[in-house]
């Protein structure tokens, strides 16, 4: 498959299920943007780094479509109630920091590698929170954040998976919730799994959905973990990060982890 047949694919999967939006190719950049008739608000997407990712998993067109279907529903409504659900969401620095419309995002510094956004739930999606949706919300910025950290505290937090590589341990925190990576803002949840490590805790963040976290006990550990984190951020619809945090003192410090040596950096939460 090339970029011209995923295009395609995504095209005829949504006119499956709507009839009121347009959409523009870019052939140089190899992207696709996805806009509603009414308002013009819409997605783009990156077809060649999602043709990448789909030839190893057929299912990610199912869940491309579903992602873009959602998001043109949410951008049709114009107002949100006040008492909304609210979470952080972790994104990289480099991430977007307005709006196509030219509205700034609300967010704050988290790490030297990270940043904290804020969205409005809408169970299957959200949509994150600019100047201009607060606005109609009727909240303050303070107001806002309360929200946020009391739902951040009611998000479950499970082990999905573990594994043992070598004494290392890995555990996979995943509930497909879209909300993985927020979960490392918890940090009464940090600390308590803090208190059975038994070596150096890392931590991983590379996409939205997975939340990595590793009892190393040996340099294999910090190998592994190294590969780790590049394979998921490169297979990861929202990417945050390939970099490792060592958790000490509550406090989330970015490692460069080369071979079987790593470095701290200087600048830390």
């Amino acid at each position: 498959m090339n970029v011209f047949q995923l295009r395609d694919k995504i095209i005829e999967r949504l006119n499956e299920t709507r009839d009121d939006f347009e959409y523009k190719f870019d052939r140089e950049a190899e992207s696709l943007r996805i806009e509603r008739l009414d308002n013009k608000q819409g997605v783009s997407v990156d077809l060649n780094k999602l043709l990448t990712k789909s030839s190893k998993d057929e299912s990610l067109l199912d869940e491309i479509v579903y992602y873009l279907d959602e998001s043109l529903t949410r951008m049709g409504k114009e107002t949100i109630e006040q008492n909304a659900k609210i979470l952080p969401v972790v994104r990289s620095t480099s991430f977007f920091k307005e709006t196509k419309k030219g509205d700034a995002f609300v967010y704050d510094e988290h790490t030297a590698e990270t940043n904290i956004y804020y969205a409005v739930d809408f169970d299957n999606s959200y949509r994150l929170i600019d100047e201009a949706l607060l606005k109609t919300m009727n909240l303050s910025v303070g107001e806002m954040k309360v929200i946020a950290e009391r739902e951040l505290k009611q998000l479950p937090v499970e082990i999905k998976n573990q594994q043992v590589i070598q004494e290392n341990v890995f555990y996979f925190i995943n509930h497909n919730d879209g909300y993985d990576a927020t979960r490392i803002l918890n940090e009464e949840f940090l600390n308590d799994f803090h208190d059975r490590i038994e070596g150096e805790m890392l931590v991983g963040l590379p996409h939205q959905d997975v939340l990595i976290i590793v009892d190393v006990r040996n340099s294999v550990g910090y190998d592994v973990m190294a590969q780790m984190m590049m394979q998921y951020f490169a297979e990861g619809l929202t990417p945050i990060t390939s970099l490792t945090f060592s958790y000490q003192d509550k406090r989330l410090q970015p490692v460069f982890i080369l071979g079987k040596q790593k470095h701290n950096k200087k600048k830390d939460k």
